[in-house]
């Protein structure tokens, strides 16, 4: 086997670990939670609150609440593939896939970082509701992006070959023996 369908299994191995762990369950029923409670908020109270804003702080508040389902919507989709991958309704290397890993953070902004605004532009405060449920999300998006990271690309690095070691390699071989 070549070092790209080794790294490649390694991969698909620490999926299947993950998959079948507890930090997995954890953070499925979070994940799963917050989904459900941004749901509620948006559905009810948000809906609600979002009435009495002025119309910056509305618009904002629309802003802010796309980017809240649209970041929750990845988590999602994320976390059910892996729940897929525990439940054998999808193989672990099928996972590795690129089209499966998490997006870039919706709403980054400049240097990727996003510091989720508690008030509108007109210096009015979004509702609480919302700015607990960014925060919540936020925190729980930037884990999920660590371990998918971790899991799936940070070993692709080691799937490429190093072009110095295989010069290396061509020379060992050419003059048959070690260097």
């Amino acid at each position: 086997m070549n070092e790209a369908g080794s790294a490649l299994n390694a991969r698909a191995a620490i999926a299947e670990d993950f998959a079948r762990s507890e930090l997995f369950d954890r953070t499925f029923r979070e994940g799963m939670d917050i989904v459900e409670a941004a749901a509620t908020y948006l559905d009810g109270p948000g809906r609600q609150e979002s009435k009495l804003l002025s119309r910056n702080a509305a618009l904002a508040y629309a802003s802010e609440s796309m980017r809240l389902t649209t970041r929750l919507m990845q988590v999602a989709s994320w976390l059910l593939v892996q729940r897929a991958v525990r439940e054998g309704d999808m193989s672990s290397m099928d996972a590795c896939d690129d089209r499966y890993r998490i997006g870039p953070k919706p709403g980054a902004r400049g240097n990727g970082s996003l510091q989720p605004p508690t008030e509108a532009r007109a210096g009015e405060p979004l509702p609480n509701g919302l700015t607990e449920l960014m925060e919540r999300s936020e925190r729980l998006y930037d884990r999920i992006s660590h371990l998918d990271r971790r899991m799936y690309v940070e070993g692709e690095a080691d799937a490429r070959p190093n072009a110095v070691l295989s010069q290396f390699e061509r020379l060992r071989a050419a003059f048959d023996g070690p260097l």
